[in-house]
């Protein structure tokens, strides 16, 4: 069945928001505010897995496969809750960033650690004459989910223009800005622009009401 225009532009895949532009600020985006209260998207392993699913990071098969072997354990509950205050320190982390201050060396030493510990790999992927390299991991238990939130909250400190990464003016959704002329102030069009647009006209028709 086709898909409209609207179906294709939505930021929701699978329940989740995918406007970030990077894996981490995706990852910051799963507590968003909805109905003016925060809204947690990864309240359980089954979640977590699903939104793992939803960002190509995990095929089909190994979220089936991590739901049977680990879907009620102890381990998985405490990875849940893990992810979550790793989330928020990030978050705090990168709103301080974006304002301009340094890294905390707290936030580097944590990344460095579940680097180490849960490493990205690297390999060669066949790419007509010339072979090219692609960033892999191969989960063999639940904290093993850390290796590609880690590194990409690396990359993010580390390569990329913090001018460019923001956090949407009307709401707490984060994104990098891609667009040529870098103005982009909303998180997307359909959540907050077009609020946006609805709330400048209304201004506009106001000021032209008081004028006459």
């Amino acid at each position: 069945m086709a898909r409209s225009r609207g179906d294709i532009d939505s930021p929701w895949k699978d329940g989740f928001l995918f406007l970030g532009n990077q894996l981490v600020l995706d990852f910051l985006n799963t507590r968003p505010i909805q109905n003016d209260q925060p809204t947690e998207l990864l309240p359980d392993f089954t979640a977590l897995l699903r939104w793992f699913h939803a960002a190509r990071l995990l095929t089909g098969d190994e979220l089936a496969k991590f739901g049977r072997k680990w879907g009620q354990t102890i381990v998985a509950r405490r990875l849940v809750e893990d992810m979550q205050l790793f989330r928020e320190r990030l978050r705090k982390e990168v709103l301080k960033w974006e304002d301009g201050q340094d890294v905390h060396r707290s936030i580097i030493q944590e990344l460095n650690r579940r680097m180490a510990e849960h490493p990205m790999r690297i390999r060669l992927k066949e790419n007509g004459r010339k072979p090219s390299t692609e960033l892999y991991f191969e989960p063999q238990s639940p904290e093993d989910l850390f290796a590609p939130l880690a590194h990409s909250a690396a990359m993010l400190l580390a390569s990329t223009n913090r001018e460019r990464v923001r956090k949407c003016d009307r709401c707490v959704l984060h994104f990098l800005d891609t667009s040529k002329k870098g103005t982009r102030r909303w998180c997307s069009m359909q959540l907050c622009g077009n609020r946006l647009k609805v709330a400048a006209y209304a201004a506009r028709q106001r000021s032209v009401g008081m004028r006459e």
